[in-house]
């Protein structure tokens, strides 16, 4: 599985934006998703997952901001980051995992990651 994540940048406190992961090979629809983000000297953190049937589970610091979603027609998967705030600043990346019951387990398969800044 490859992934390739898109659609940081720079943008306002407050603002929005849209991430996408698109995933090559044909096990996309039965994988679990989840975005992870880096900010900087930051340890590697869980912020969003995704079912293979769509069950979303979402951190507490971006409940009611963020929303995660899938494709399975165009093998993507989304983070909608709304009300975005300073501390949202990281590198985010996508992996494509499973879930053993409601525990996302990430696997060996990275997108190689997109940063978001928020200025203040």
């Amino acid at each position: 599985v490859q992934l390739q994540a898109s659609g940081g940048g720079l943008v306002q406190a407050g603002g929005s934006l849209r991430l996408s992961c698109a995933a090559s090979g044909s096990t996309f629809s039965g994988a679990s998703m989840g975005w992870y983000r880096q900010a900087p000297e930051e340890r590697r953190e869980l912020v969003a997952t995704i079912s293979s049937s769509g069950t979303t589970d979402y951190k507490d610091f971006v409940k009611g901001r963020f929303t995660i979603s899938r494709d399975n027609v165009k093998n993507t998967v989304y983070l909608q980051m709304n009300s975005l705030k300073p501390e949202d600043t990281a590198v985010y990346y996508c992996n494509a995992g499973y879930h053993v019951g409601p525990y996302y387990h990430p696997s060996k398969y990275w997108g190689q990651g997109t940063l978001v800044t928020v200025s203040s």
